[in-house]
């Protein structure tokens, strides 16, 4: 390895907060979290091209991909993390470091460079790449990537064909062009020290952690491992065993023949009134795991969400009957007629997969239970006030940032870095021409099968970078990425109706590429922070980019083969976990924006025109809180009001339900305050490590369940199988509705 290289400087005592003028400090970065955080050494002789990389990253992004595309189509689709893989390669890492024979050896055509298959310890260069791979594997904290939902509405719900190369290109092309708007924006976002990226903070804690000396009885690694055996051991109740675990709605069954106690308490299908959970899929899935998430966080997800669940749904639905919502259940993400019934979507789709307007007028409007109306409303809401949020509270806050980006103003950090050769612009060119290209093809000569034109495709892409530097400069201020979905939606809704393909594939084009250049932007400034050398990053993104979506186009495809009736819950078994509840309102929102369009709907003759006002108030509420800010600047309580934050607490909801915000905020709550309140070294050493050894114990019973009795179809038939016991929860309460297995009144 040859002497040591490395650069150290002592930091200084962190007493200047953000944006402080202590020069001496802003030396090292102006911003305090950073100081505390980051560490201020660099060791460029330790290898990063390593055999270990290679076998633990790619192995890791092809299991990660796997797993997360096997869970997203269950009904708790829970989302396994790179922290898992953080935490569980770091003793195989050393393991292989103990094994590996050390000899040196030349390959022809290298020149005199010599390699070797154990180059030297485990070190943290070669963790970081190996937890870059695993983050293509999550689709970069997402679980599945986007485009693969659409290739799951095509076949589950509209039963239509499309082929796998189409599919396949869909799914690499969204995710490289996003990482072509990213390479050409790091200049603006990832190397001024202004652009800190608070989210990536915790990455760099707990390689920090894991790669200290650690001497203690309970090490890192066995606590790990003795969470990751309790969590497969107990999964096998709720997973096969005792299902009822997942939801224990008590009120249903204290009154099992009331419909209106069945829509209180079902913790699934309900408002989730006293249920609680004992499957960690339940408490992890859709808000990711509470223990990794700031319990400021927590307390505005649960203000928010007892605002809107316990407050606006009832007084809308029972106090209200808003849009005649009592004709329809009062949790559900299905399409309803005027008189409740399901809505036969494929009455009213021509051959040419476009809307039979003579057919919808026969079927009539569309309508939506009471919580997906309020969840679109609020959804307009929350857009608005990000906006007027973000402007009036860090409006002058990122102006100055995105000044100091142009300036070029360096921490050591981005000194540090100067050393490693930087990636050419024309690489990331050549990777947006590729992908355009591709998508190009795509969309003239597969058109029948995504209906996008070409002309959508650009414009997607227009949108997509025009908007990718602006969110990324807000993401890496304030940690708040605000969404394009309803804008994407909306736009092409309304400009071309009547085709759901082609608006769900103008989203992931527009929407879904911006997230994932923002998400490639956060891996970047990790690898700033822990001096991984640019080209390697490069290829490490990219090649796991790939990799990972064609890995999780071929669990798709399998599974949407192989299991009967998947995503189809009215026609599985009781208790099938296969329910797909995130394509599930994909599909419905390609109904609602793209196949009968916004102007049907939220337009003037739309049964929900109404909703539109929620833009208004979304974009006030913001207003009226900062003038009772400059009004009343001593109390401190006024700027904690975060709009954007209360209005989108239940954003994921559907799909994810009652249950889960329940337990996430119990379980959240436990820890990131009372357990680091109280036991606060405890919480630093192993809370992350239990997080992923919950995570990892799951996902390995989970397949394992699959492949020994899922497949062959073997099922346990009694009480604790049988769901969560709340039928009732999907029926109606106004009087004279007759829905199969629901009582009429």
């Amino acid at each position: 390895m040859g002497e040591s290289g490395i650069q150290e400087t002592q930091p200084p005592q962190a007493t200047a907060g953000l944006g402080g003028k202590d020069k001496h400090n802003e030396d090292f970065s102006p911003v305090e979290q950073v100081r505390l955080t980051v560490p201020h050494t660099d060791d460029p002789t330790l290898p990063v091209w390593t055999l270990r990389v290679w076998i633990l990253g790619i192995l890791s992004c092809c299991v990660l991909s796997f797993l997360n595309q096997f869970f997203s189509y269950r009904t708790e689709p829970l989302v396994i993390s790179q922290i898992t893989v953080q935490v569980a390669t770091l003793p195989i890492g050393r393991f292989l470091h103990a094994v590996l024979p050390a000899a040196k050896f030349r390959i022809p055509g290298f020149r005199s460079r010599v390699f070797s298959l154990n180059p030297g310890p485990f070190n943290v260069k070669e963790h970081v790449l190996i937890t870059i791979f695993a983050s293509a594997g999550s689709a970069f904290g997402y679980g599945s990537p986007f485009a693969v939902g659409v290739v799951t509405i095509i076949k589950a719900f509209y039963h239509r064909k499309i082929s796998f190369s189409a599919g396949w290109a869909l799914v690499i092309t969204t995710q490289v062009m996003g990482y072509g708007w990213a390479g050409l924006l790091r200049k603006y976002v990832v190397e001024p020290a202004d652009m800190w990226w608070p989210s990536t903070l915790v990455q760099v804690s707990l390689f920090r952690a894991l790669h200290e000396k650690d001497e203690a009885r309970m090490s890192r690694a066995k606590f790990f491992l003795i969470a990751l055996i309790c969590s497969f051991c107990w999964y096998l109740l709720p997973g096969y065993l005792f299902s009822t675990l997942t939801s224990i709605s008590w009120i249903c069954w204290a009154f099992p023949h009331s419909v209106t106690a069945h829509q209180l308490g079902s913790g699934m299908r309900g408002l989730g009134l006293g249920s609680l959970t004992l499957d960690w899929t339940a408490v992890a899935s859709y808000l990711f795991s509470p223990l990794v998430s700031p319990f400021f966080a927590i307390v505005n997800v649960f203000l928010g969400f007892v605002l809107i669940v316990y407050v606006v749904i009832p007084t809308a639905y029972w106090g209200l009957d808003l849009y005649g919502a009592q004709k329809f259940p009062i949790f559900s993400s299905h399409l309803f007629t005027a008189q409740g019934q399901s809505y036969s979507v494929s009455a009213i789709v021509n051959d040419r997969f476009e809307i039979d307007l003579a057919k919808y007028e026969e079927e009539g409007k569309i309508h939506v239970s009471m919580f997906l109306a309020l969840s679109y409303g609020f959804g307009f809401a929350t857009m608005a006030s990000t906006l007027t949020h973000v402007s009036l509270f860090y409006g002058r806050e990122i102006h100055e940032r995105f000044r100091a980006s142009y300036k070029g103003k360096e921490d050591i950090h981005t000194r540090l870095m100067r050393k490693y050769k930087d990636i050419p612009s024309w690489w990331f060119l050549v990777l947006l021409g590729v992908a355009l290209a591709v998508s190009l093809v795509l969309c003239i000569f597969f058109n029948n099968e995504v209906q996008l034109p070409w002309w959508g495709l650009l414009f997607a892409c227009f949108m997509a970078f025009a908007f990718t530097l602006p969110v990324s400069i807000i993401t890496a201020t304030t940690n708040k990425t605000p969404g394009l979905n309803i804008i994407t939606e909306y736009i092409l809704g309304m400009i071309y109706p009547g085709r759901p393909i082609a608006n769900v594939c103008f989203k992931t084009f527009g929407h879904v590429s911006t997230s994932q250049a923002v998400s490639f932007l956060a891996d970047f400034k990790l690898g700033h922070y822990m001096k991984i050398p640019p080209r390697s990053m490069f290829l490490v993104q990219l090649i796991g980019t790939v990799i990972a979506g064609t890995v999780n186009m071929v669990v798709a495809w399998w599974l949407l083969s192989s299991v009967d009736n998947i995503c189809q819950d009215d026609l599985l078994p009781p208790g099938s976990p296969w329910t797909c509840p995130a394509d599930r309102v994909l599909f419905d929102a390609s109904v609602i924006w793209g196949l009968i369009g916004p102007k049907l709907i939220f337009g003037r003759l739309g049964t929900y025109n109404a909703m539109n006002w929620f833009f208004l108030g979304g974009a006030v509420g913001p207003v009226i809180v900062w003038l009772l800010h400059k009004a009343l600047p001593n109390q401190s309580w006024i700027p904690l009001i975060n709009l954007p934050v209360l209005l989108g607490a239940t954003a994921s909801m559907p799909p994810a339900t009652a249950v889960n915000y329940n337990s996430w905020i119990v379980v959240g709550t436990i820890f990131n305050f009372f357990v680091f309140r109280y036991r606060k070294m405890w919480w630093q050493r192993y809370n992350y490590v239990l997080s992923a050894g919950l995570d990892a114990g799951v996902a390995f019973m989970a397949v394992l369940l699959y492949f020994s009795v899922g497949t062959e179809n073997k099922r346990l038939i009694w009480w604790g199988t049988r769901g969560e016991h709340c039928g009732l929860a999907v029926c109606p309460t106004a009087k004279g509705v007759a829905v199969d297995g629901c009582p009429v009144t």
